[in-house]
């Protein structure tokens, strides 16, 4: 099997998550058509503690395995990965039963005094199939990704989502008579079936492509005492991890308990809160992702690629892929963020007919550029060996977030703005522990002209877009309103391709590496 090298793997799994999040964002207006804010409250409320459970599952081994199977095929050694993957299938499988067991114990309990809404207990429990199905599929993602053989994953994103944004759409048309509770239930019920369709495509291909070379035995626990070393080997790796994945998934468990609380304080009513929950995670944060997928793109595979040039000792190649990675999150990340600020009204009017939701938007999308400067450097600092430094990182950005959700959000008045400030102050402080960790660490040289360059570009397509936007209205009727955002966003956006070629971000031997078009656009391109 041929493996792919970063930046190959990087365009394979950046355009699946884009055409993923294309899905997730088209599954969120149809949730909003179907479900509305309250529905969709109930069900992100629930699906807040998934990240806990299956971070109690996984103990981080995915990332282990991606590290461990990125060294291992590097020196050509298939016994040793095959012990990791019966390892980690044992390990896991044996902890999504515990974990699912104790969930339903305490799904009643938690719905009703937690998250201060009885009827969020249907989509909790809806979603607790999902971890032992997370477990296995998360084992074959580390190894798909610790080969470097992205094609699989980016197959499996783009099938799930397809699924899920179907049969969200049949379910809540069914279960909405019986109530938005149930209705809730049925869009995760959705999620569940799309992720059991993932993991189909996961064993086909591993069967189709890698049955010859390596058989995997159904995993006892006699293997996991058998491969003692190779257990350790994953913890040493996974538990750091482990501790930062529970710190964030268990952030994310307890901020909807803090939010209900903080809110029912301030004196908003159990429906208003469950709307404007609604409103921050179903339609503020689905628009603020959206051109997210690079930074999920870059975080499967920068770990692996920066381990294998750590195992080299290649301080060079560190420098370099980590900046490559950074270039590419901020080139997304400008012009991303500048439109979302300048046209939130109009985004939130004509996408979920909600012009309520802007300001939310509005406040926390120039935070949100930070986060693409952090996964990177979260990704560095996992690649290099430094797992235990981005926990503590974490840890301390998470303590920042929840310390302020209630001062902000109560005792000052701000309700729902006041979570917002809360969860920006975190994201920056994440940002900044982890970029002087890894500059203490490797001595890392961010390239500030380089980075200036970027923001300079989505400046400029910003004032273009805009400027166009309001001058076009003035001379046209209101129905071609949807029409006239969509021209000038284009527009600007080959404005600002147009800028970065002159500033010389972008060469032509960057654009031609674009499967199918690349030789045709890169003769527009400087070289």
């Amino acid at each position: 099997m041929k493996k792919q090298n970063l930046v190959k793997g990087a365009l394979i799994l950046t355009a699946s998550s884009f055409i993923t999040r294309m899905l997730v964002f088209t599954l969120s207006i149809v949730e909003s058509r179907v479900l509305g804010p309250e529905g969709i409250g109930l069900k992100k409320m629930a699906m807040s503690f998934l990240g806990l459970m299956m971070t109690l599952t996984t103990i981080g081994l995915p990332v282990a395995i991606s590290k461990l199977v990125a060294e291992a095929n590097t020196q050509g050694n298939r016994t040793k990965v095959k012990k990791i993957l019966i390892v980690s299938l044992a390990i896991m499988g044996s902890l999504s039963v515990i974990v699912g067991s104790l969930s339903i114990m305490v799904s009643k309990f938690g719905s009703s005094h937690f998250l201060n809404d009885p009827r969020s207990y249907f989509s909790f429990i809806a979603l607790i199939p999902l971890i032992p199905i997370g477990a296995v599929s998360s084992v074959l993602k580390g190894y798909f990704r610790g080969m470097q053989n992205m094609n699989p994953i980016a197959l499996s994103q783009v099938f799930e989502k397809i699924v899920q944004l179907i049969l969200t759409y049949v379910f809540v048309q069914y279960l909405i008579p019986l109530g938005i509770e149930y209705a809730a239930a049925g869009a995760v019920l959705s999620g569940v079936i799309g992720e059991i369709f993932s993991l189909l495509v996961f064993i086909v291909m591993f069967k189709m492509e890698y049955h010859k070379k390596i058989r995997i035995p159904y995993p006892r626990w006699t293997n996991v005492v058998k491969g003692k070393r190779m257990l350790f080997e994953l913890l040493q790796t996974g538990l750091p991890t482990t501790g930062d994945g529970f710190i964030k998934s268990f952030s994310r468990a307890l901020q909807p308990v803090v939010i209900t609380k903080s809110l029912a304080i301030a004196g908003v009513g159990s429906a208003m809160i469950a709307k404007q929950y609604g409103m921050l995670t179903g339609y503020v944060m689905p628009l603020i992702f959206l051109p997210g997928f690079i930074n999920q793109s870059l975080r499967v595979t920068l770990v692996p690629a920066l381990s294998e040039a750590n195992a080299k000792n290649n301080q060079m190649l560190i420098q370099r892929r980590l900046n490559q990675a950074i270039g590419a999150a901020l080139i997304v990340g400008a012009p991303s963020t500048v439109l979302l600020y300048l046209f939130a009204p109009e985004l939130m009017s004509i996408i979920y007919r909600s012009p309520s939701a802007a300001p939310l938007l509005k406040l926390i999308v120039p935070f949100f550029l930070f986060n693409y400067l952090q996964t990177p450097l979260q990704s560095a600092l996992v690649g290099i060996g430094l797992a235990k430094k981005a926990m503590f990182n974490n840890i301390i950005a998470t303590g920042i977030t929840i310390a302020l959700i209630y001062p902000l959000a109560a005792n000052l008045g701000l309700g729902i703005l006041g979570v917002i400030l809360a969860i920006s102050f975190g994201i920056i402080s994440e940002t900044l522990l982890h970029y002087f960790c890894v500059v203490k660490a490797i001595d890392f040289h961010l390239d500030i002209k380089y980075v200036t360059k970027i923001i300079f570009a989505g400046l400029s397509m910003g004032f273009c877009s805009r400027t166009l936007f309001v001058s076009i209205t003035q001379l046209t009727s209101i129905e071609l309103f949807n029409l006239t955002l969509l021209a000038s966003v284009l527009v600007s956006i080959l404005v600002y391709i147009t800028v970065l070629g002159f500033l010389k971000i972008i060469h032509q031997h960057d654009v031609m590496r674009i499967p199918g078009v690349g030789k045709i656009l890169g003769s527009f391109f400087p070289t």
